[in-house]
């Protein structure tokens, strides 16, 4: 793949100065047409050999088309607030919206490679990561997002040429050439790695574009054109069909057996009042005293909530934020997503309030409505819902790989209760805010979600992220086994 790159190409000052004039124009016509349409996010990541003219190429393209929907993100040293969160967190962050193009720089593959030749990650890790790298861009693909990657490859000999001209220039320190200059000596290590990665990451999704550097004109013009021939096949296709290709992970689930995970669940325990009152108290003390613990620094706690409705999911929750430190917990309401999250991937929002260690934050709703209510409302195409189970049980490893403790809840109740709940909802003047004619609605398919969770149950129950099945049919056991399981998750995570 680097060798066709190696091949020396140059274009003069006058064809390009014809060219640039021409491409300029139409790269802003295109990203005018894009922002439009607001139908796709582009995302570009640049990154290759060390002074091959990568921030160049994207200050060349900032300067070609409209600052106000192009911008750059270059990814250096992580900070503070990055480093108490999954490694993933900052790139979610820095995504595009719907009409915008992104250019990140370096991104995931310079900490990679550096990672890997300094010895901080093996060979298995960093095949590992690939492959988590792989599974991440086809999501962003599966949602919408055009990826575009560009490797800007320099020879060995090429590269000593560009790092001696950019010496006379005068415009680098004598840091950044001294860090140019060891780079360019690690070149022969650093080759295998580089083509490893390329080969191991281009996939039919997002393949690569390697780019041959040495020449200023030639990389900045290529670039540019791959860029316009993509805006220009995005443009015409502004309301793709939904994709129905066969899901990696294996065929549509079962629905007919795994349904009695919920209808089978013993919704007839009960605790007294009185022993709740001792039990809430007991539980309560203990949940303070692990989070406010000094091993609790090193973690983080990411409480889910689901249920069905009415089945008592914000008395729950009550329960748990009594016996924590104000300052130390957020909750997120999830209800239908808002004019700026539809314009980005559906786990965006979930991943902007991720909790750094020693942090908390509590979902009242989750990433799950992806194979709850969107998949029985049909509000995504089954394609999407199925390649959720795969991307969801992604998103929670990489909460438990960064220290995070992960609490899962779906609460249940049977219909009879449901309906008698309702009913008292209406009757109470504080209470009727809680009871909308969207319940009564969803009520008419209470099968369809008993099977679309035993499916979610099923299939993203895992060992670093499990369920608990709450029977609430009893509101004051519900609380109380809430509170333990929290409990003693964090007591194990800690231990």
């Amino acid at each position: 793949m680097l060798e066709s790159a190696e091949i020396g190409h140059a274009i003069s000052k006058a064809a390009f100065t014809r060219q640039e004039g021409r491409l300029r124009e139409a790269l802003l016509n295109a990203q005018f047409d894009l922002a439009q349409a607001k139908a796709h996010p582009v995302l570009m990541i640049i990154t290759g050999v060390e002074g091959g003219g990568r921030s160049e190429t994207a200050n060349k393209l900032t300067e070609w088309m409209d600052p106000r929907h192009i911008r750059v993100t270059a990814f250096g040293e992580r900070s503070c607030e990055e480093l108490a969160r999954p490694y993933v967190w900052r790139y979610w962050r820095a995504l595009p919206p719907r009409g915008r193009i992104g250019i990140f720089m370096n991104a995931w593959y310079t900490e990679m490679v550096s990672a890997r030749l300094a010895g901080r990650l093996d060979g298995t890790r960093f095949e590992f990561y690939l492959q988590e790298t792989r599974a991440y861009e086809r999501m962003l693909v599966d949602e919408g997002v055009v990826l575009l990657k560009f490797w800007i490859h320099l020879s060995k000999d090429g590269l000593r040429e560009r790092l001696a001209n950019l010496a006379k220039d005068g415009r680098h320190t004598k840091r950044e050439l001294k860090q140019d200059r060891q780079r360019a000596d690690a070149y022969v290590k650093l080759r295998p790695v580089w083509e490893e990665m390329l080969r191991e990451t281009s996939t039919s999704e997002a393949p690569w574009t390697v780019v041959e550097g040495t020449d200023e004109h030639y990389r900045n013009l290529t670039v540019g054109k791959v860029l316009l021939d993509t805006l220009k096949t995005v443009n015409a296709d502004v309301a793709p069909t939904p994709r129905t290709r066969a899901h990696s992970a294996g065929p549509a689930p079962t629905v007919v057996d795994n349904v009695a995970l919920i209808r089978k669940l013993d919704l007839s325990q009960k605790i007294s009042r009185t022993d709740y009152d001792g039990e809430l108290v007991k539980w309560q003390r203990r949940l303070a005293e692990l989070t406010r613990t000094k091993r609790f620094r090193d973690h983080s706690l990411v409480l889910a909530f689901e249920g069905a409705d009415a089945a008592g999911k914000g008395g729950a929750i009550r329960r748990v934020t009594s016996a924590l430190d104000a300052r130390q917990y957020v909750t997120v309401p999830i209800a239908a997503p808002t004019d700026e999250e539809k314009s980005y991937p559906y786990l965006w929002r979930f991943w902007r309030n991720v909790p750094p260690r020693g942090g908390i934050t509590i979902f009242d709703r989750t990433w799950y409505g992806r194979v709850l209510v969107e998949r029985v409302e049909g509000f995504c195409s089954e394609y999407d819902w199925h390649r959720a189970y795969e991307e969801i049980n992604q998103f929670e490893e990489q909460l438990v790989e960064s220290g995070g403790v992960v609490c899962k809840f779906w609460l249940q109740i049977s219909k009879a209760e449901q309906y008698r709940r309702f009913k008292a909802r209406e009757k109470t003047s504080f209470k009727r805010f809680k009871i909308t004619p969207e319940d009564w609605r969803n009520r008419g398919k209470w099968g369809a979600y008993e099977h679309a969770v035993a499916d979610m149950v099923d299939r993203t129950s895992t060992e670093l992220a499990p369920w608990t099945l709450v029977e609430a049919e009893d509101k004051y056991f519900a609380r109380i086994k809430v509170l333990k399981t929290v409990v003693k998750a964090l007591d194990a995570a800690m231990a």
